[in-house]
């Protein structure tokens, strides 16, 4: 069997020169390396205490879903603004250029649910800063964070550092 690192097609100079892309597509589309991902990053916080596990759109949906289910525990879904028919909480962040919104219904989460978050991949941690500031302004606790990949050199571990993050790949570069 492979390794999951082998899953993952490594891009040089995606999308702009200097840069190697991960690309998550190429562990989705085997089955084995699917499988391999989700039974990693399940592995990785089997000891963690949990009530719902939230992902983003749209991959922290497809790797948080098979885990919440796996565990029979709710799915909460985060989605750019505008997306959520009912009322939502939001939080903005900072992107290389410009910022972005997400959202999430406000029942989604209830006071002192402990909360698992579940993405593709952390860089700069700024994504699943604003991910934290919305639970927790619902009084949910975040648990812990699951990534199939970690890039350590955009430094968001550190970010996040008050929180357990747990990743089923790390690459040491950017």
């Amino acid at each position: 069997m492979k390794k999951l690192e082998e899953y993952v097609k490594s891009i040089p100079d995606f999308p702009e020169k200097g840069i190697i892309f991960r690309d998550v597509t190429s562990v989705l589309q085997d089955a084995d390396g699917l499988h391999l991902a989700i039974d990693t990053m399940q592995e990785k916080i089997k000891d963690l205490d949990y009530d719902v596990v939230v992902g983003p759109e749209s991959r922290g949906f497809i790797f948080g879903t098979p885990i919440a289910y796996n565990n029979h525990k709710p799915f909460v879904l985060i989605r750019k603004k505008g997306k959520l028919p009912r009322e939502t909480v939001s939080a903005t962040y900072d992107l290389e250029y410009g910022s972005a919104t997400i959202e999430m219904h406000k029942d989604s989460i209830k006071p002192g649910q402990k909360v698992l978050i579940v993405d593709d991949l952390i860089a700069t941690g700024g994504t699943t800063e604003a991910m934290i500031r919305l639970i927790e302004s619902l009084g949910g606790e975040v648990a812990g964070v699951v990534v199939l990949i970690e890039l350590a050199g955009l430094k968001g571990r550190e970010r996040i550092s008050r929180y357990r993050l747990e990743s089923a790949i790390c690459y040491e570069g950017k």
